[in-house]
Order: C-alpha cells, then sequence, then structure tokens
C-alpha cells in the first residue's frame, strides 16, 4: 500500500497568513494590471510632457487636442488642471507604476489582504 501527502492547500484564491485572510488573483488579473498599467503610464508621460510644454509656450497645443470639439488645451490650463498644487498628469506617473507594480507581484505569486484590495478598488474608482 503506498501513501501520499494530503494537500491542506486550498483550492481557491484565498489564504491564511498570521490567522488574516489573504486573496490572490489570477494570471487574466495581473497581466491586465501590467498591460493597463503600462499603457496609463505612457498616457501621463505625454500628458505631463505636454503640460510642462504649454507652461512653456501658450501657444502650444498639446497632442491630446483632436480637433476643435476634441481639445484637452483648455482644459490643460484650467484651475482644475492643478487641484493639488502640481500638474495632475504627475499623479498618473506615481499611480499607474504602483499598478504595474501590484500585477508584477500578483504574477510573482503575491497574495494580498482584503483591505488592500478594497483600497485598490477606491483608489481606481477615484482616479476615474
Amino acid at each position: 500500500m503506498t501513501t501520499a501527502a494530503v494537500d491542506h492547500h486550498p483550492s481557491s484564491d484565498q489564504d491564511e497568513v498570521g490567522g488574516k485572510r489573504t486573496f490572490g488573483a489570477g494570471r487574466g488579473l495581473a497581466l491586465l494590471l501590467v498591460i493597463t498599467g503600462a499603457a496609463g503610464l505612457l498616457a501621463s508621460w505625454v500628458i505631463t510632457i505636454d503640460k510642462f510644454k504649454l507652461l512653456e509656450d501658450p501657444s502650444f497645443t498639446p497632442g491630446c487636442s483632436l480637433n476643435p470639439v476634441v481639445a484637452c488645451g483648455n482644459i490643460m490650463k484650467s484651475e482644475q488642471a492643478s487641484a493639488f498644487g502640481f500638474p495632475n498628469p504627475m499623479l498618473g506617473l506615481v499611480t499607474y507604476g504602483m499598478v504595474i507594480a501590484i500585477g508584477i507581484g500578483l504574477l510573482a505569486g503575491a497574495r494580498y489582504r482584503s483591505w488592500f484590495w478594497l483600497g485598490l478598488n477606491a483608489g481606481t474608482l477615484f482616479g476615474v
């Protein structure tokens, strides 16, 4: 008769660490976070550069101004474009980098507590 070790690890994406539940995510969500985070980081970089060029030359036309109907130049000149005292696209440089780091962590097998996931969802909702 042969014996085999019993796998006590739950088959779901939940785990217990120090009496606290942690949650992981599938490869699809991890890749989605990395890809969309990289796209957002690129967009934030371009808009930040355009904002600095607009501060240097008020007649500069940003790349996001496609036509008279779809134009972001007036919005970038408004007070709301610097709600915290610095250009808002600079927030994207930080936050999209964090999204990429979370996605890479998930690809590496990281598991996060429920408060982390709630904070991530609240942050992305605030960013919209």
